[in-house]
């Protein structure tokens, strides 16, 4: 008989998560116990030590947070997967600082929790990280309840506790600069400054100088000795916004002090030490500029150690009632206290394609608040929609189709599965892309396409 590879304790009061998760491990040769209370679990893993523990947040009793410090205790540095219903980026955030390994939303997939409790038993727990994080500022709140979100929230968990550049793409207006803020917010540095940088607002000419600094005589106006931003952000977090504005001659300068941690101004020849942390953004594809020539490849891949994508409103609907009610709460209008949405408000802020995407959001909100002067918000106090192809090169898509089955016909004129050809090219292609942007989630895969799991999961 094949010996059983690790011992694993479930705790969760939900019977159907307990059982679903005990047949799955039981099968694939691992011992489990379950609990459906934290104190209870703790009596079980007192009898029989675990190697993980798979932790729901919300518990009878003792919560799952709560309880985490008090398993570590008993048993050392066990590590835990946390499952939740709900997480906000303060519940990713403390997870991943009490060395949690992984963080998972319900509902998750079988295949999902399955790769997770692998990998958690393969690498064990990252070592805790005590930080005493700023508090929040009105305006940096970061809202989601979807699945989407909720990787989002977990990858600013996992990468606030290192240095590592980070990399954050995104459309204009999902939030890229909140994303920064909270990766700093939550990070060893900070007690210290947050910087941004936005690098298309400064002059193409002068950049060198803005970044580096410069010494007196280093050009012509240049009458005395000035401090760069990156000198200015030694033990800080630096942003830079739009990464792919910068310039090529300051991206070989960047480079060399992103390798060698030392920066020279222009015009001086003495190197100065310089210490700080990394985050760029961009909404563009910079693989298409390093193909142009017109980005460093050698930069992008010391500039994107940890990417983390965000999601454009439209492919995240399930948060736009909790963002509009934020956005309304906290409106800069009179009598703001008594105004609300009306259902057809709701109903159109959830149907719009929203191309400015989370800024845009927020601009309604507040035109809708003016408009309404203290009553309800009704759909014509709302701004006029703006078409997402405003956005998006118009009948590129239909055009490629009409291209494609051209080609095929003019091939094989006789064709009669054109349809399953189109499909087999096409699906997976679309698959992947989504899974590629929800970093492999096939729960939230499936509900940007639209199907369930199981049929993505049949036709993968």
């Amino acid at each position: 008989m094949m010996q059983a590879i690790a011992h694993i304790l479930i705790v969760d009061d939900e019977e159907a998560i307990c059982w679903g998760l005990r047949r799955l491990l039981e099968g694939e040769w691992y011992t489990v116990d379950v609990a459906s209370s934290a104190e209870e679990g703790l009596n079980k893993a007192g009898r029989k030590a675990p190697q993980l523990i798979v932790l729901d947040i919300r518990l009878p009793g003792l919560d799952g947070l709560a309880a985490i410090s008090e398993f570590q205790q008993r048993l050392g540095p066990v590590p835990i997967i946390l499952i939740t219903a709900f997480g906000t980026l303060k519940t990713a955030v403390s997870a991943t600082q009490h060395g949690v390994v992984e963080y998972l939303t319900k509902p998750f997939d079988l295949d999902d929790a399955l790769a997770a409790i692998r990998r958690a038993l393969a690498g064990g727990p990252p070592a805790p990280l005590e930080t005493d994080a700023d508090p929040v500022t009105a305006g940096e709140e970061m809202i989601g309840a979807g699945p989407a979100m909720q990787e989002v929230f977990k990858l600013i968990g996992l990468v606030s506790r290192t240095d590592v550049s980070t990399f954050i793409t995104g459309e204009s207006g999902t939030g890229k600069e909140l994303v920064a803020r909270a990766i700093h917010r939550h990070s060893q540095r900070a007690d210290k400054p947050f910087i941004p940088v936005h690098l298309a607002s400064l002059s193409p000419s002068l950049i060198e100088s803005e970044l580096f600094g410069h010494v007196r005589g280093a050009f012509t106006g240049a009458d005395s000795d000035r401090q760069g931003v990156l000198e200015a952000a030694h033990g800080a977090t630096i942003f830079f916004d739009e990464a792919g504005d910068i310039p090529p001659q300051a991206q070989v300068k960047l480079l060399r002090v992103l390798e060698q941690r030392q920066l020279t101004p222009v015009g001086d020849s003495r190197p100065r030490a310089c210490d700080f942390r990394v985050i760029v953004a961009t909404n563009r594809d910079l693989n298409k500029q390093i193909a142009t020539g017109d980005f460093r490849q050698d930069l992008f891949f010391r500039l994107a150690g940890f990417e983390i994508p965000l999601p454009p409103l439209r492919e995240r609907r399930e948060d736009i009632p909790l963002l509009a009610d934020y956005f309304l709460r906290n409106a800069r209008v009179p009598a703001r206290e008594t105004i609300r949405f009306s259902r057809e408000a709701m109903e159109e802020l959830c149907r719009r394609a929203w191309p400015g995407n989370v800024r845009e959001l927020r601009t309604a909100v507040e035109r809708g608040a003016l408009m309404a002067r203290g009553g309800a918000i009704g759909a014509d106090h709302l701004p006029p929609p703006r078409p997402l192809e405003d956005q998006r090169p118009a009948g590129s898509l239909q055009q490629i189709v009409r291209d494609w089955a051209a080609a095929q016909l003019a091939a094989t004129p006789d064709a009669r599965d054109l349809h399953e050809r189109f499909l087999a090219e096409a699906e997976p292609t679309l698959f992947h892309a989504v899974l590629d942007r929800v970093l492999q989630n096939r729960t939230a895969a499936a509900e940007i396409l639209g199907i369930n799991r199981a049929t993505l999961r049949k036709r993968l």
